[in-house]
């Protein structure tokens, strides 16, 4: 199973990579990212959740990744997730909001 932990601009988002025992693991954020890092494959570009697209452009980025799980970390993202997440779940991709301390 790939997995998506978005927030990559927190420590919060590498300490609970810490807690996965796989390889399937991508690392998201839609604030700016260090191009090399993207380039690398080692971080992925999410859109932004402000925009009226966003569970659309989310959607297709699993679904083209291969991504079953998306672990949201920022409030703004659950909040424009929450709404389409039967949509998701169609699509066999559960998503996971994780808003207590780690």
């Amino acid at each position: 199973m790939t997995i998506l932990i978005t927030g990559a601009t927190s420590a919060k988002a590498y300490r609970l990579k810490k807690q996965f025992e796989t390889d399937n693991l991508l690392l998201g954020d839609y604030l700016e990212l260090p191009p090399s890092m993207v380039n690398s494959g080692k971080l992925i570009q999410l859109p932004s959740p402000l925009k009226s697209s966003y569970a659309h452009e989310m959607l297709t980025l699993c679904l083209d990744k291969g991504i079953e799980q998306v672990i949201v970390l920022n409030g703004n993202e659950m909040e424009a997730l929450k709404p389409v997440e039967q949509l998701f779940a169609e699509y066999n991709i559960i998503i996971k909001e994780i808003n207590d301390k780690l």
